[in-house]
């Protein structure tokens, strides 16, 4: 049997041509490679971004949330009337700064169960650096007259929001042309000297749009307060040592 060398030859050629050189395999698998990298870094952008907004999403659900608490024991607000150990009359139990308020309610957050008044202070903690600040709640119960004079207890401290940029309370002050009084919101209220509460409480709370970025995203709640027009509360003695409540119609601002 013979064979044909020339149909050998032109096989064997051919063979030899069909594949691919071991350049072309490394330029193949580099150019592959920096496909795979590219599609895999879009990938952790696309999957840090979603995870950056859902922690942005649950953030701002969760100062929601405690906001709506602040606000329900805002307008829970009792006028419950004090009296200091100095012999200055009574006066009600409200004082609001620009970063801080004091007030008596009827609603405790610490607890779920009710256990009569309880005096209530929000106040603004600056933080250091980057950190932020903190909005703590100090709440306790009101056993005597004189609490608002009695220092803050560290240990009921709660901190409800960290890392926030600040914390303002304003007050809306009424109308009033025999005091040539506008209507406006305050930064200040003494209800020692004005003896009545403002018609209405707004709180902005001021915190920063994810991690390391500068931008403020501010949220505001207004509460208004039914104790506007109240009856005056007060403490009086009664039998076997208890404490009796008992309820003085006043006008309006008296």
């Amino acid at each position: 049997m013979r064979f044909n060398r020339g149909l050998l030859t032109s096989g064997r050629d051919t063979y030899s041509t069909a594949g691919f050189t071991l350049v072309e395999v490394m330029v193949a698998l580099t150019v592959l490679g920096f496909v795979l990298l590219m599609i895999f870094g879009a990938f952790r952008l696309g999957l840090s971004a979603w995870e950056r907004g859902e922690s942005i999403k649950e953030e701002y659900q969760r100062v929601r949330i405690i906001s709506q608490l602040i606000s329900q024991q805002m307008k829970s607000i009792v006028p419950y009337k004090i009296k200091t150990k100095k012999a200055e009359g009574d006066y009600l139990a409200f004082d609001g700064k620009a970063s801080s308020l004091r007030f008596v309610s009827a609603l405790p957050l610490k607890t779920r169960q009710a256990e009569g008044f309880v005096y209530v202070v929000y106040d603004f903690k600056e933080g250091r650096g980057e950190e932020g600040g903190s909005l703590v709640l100090y709440e306790q119960r009101v056993l005597n007259r004189d609490f608002f004079e009695d220092e803050l207890k560290e240990k009921s401290a709660i901190s409800l929001l960290e890392g926030i940029t600040d914390v303002r309370f304003e007050y809306y002050q009424e109308e009033d042309i025999e005091k040539n009084q506008k209507e406006d919101w305050i930064e200040e209220w003494n209800a020692k000297e004005v003896k009545a509460f403002p018609r209405a409480l707004k709180m902005t709370i001021v915190q920063k749009n994810g991690k390391g970025k500068r931008e403020e995203i501010p949220i505001t709640l207004v509460a208004s307060l039914p104790a506007y027009q109240f009856e005056e509360v007060r403490t009086a003695p009664a039998r076997f040592g208890r404490r009796s409540i008992q309820r003085i119609p006043t006008p309006q601002g008296n």
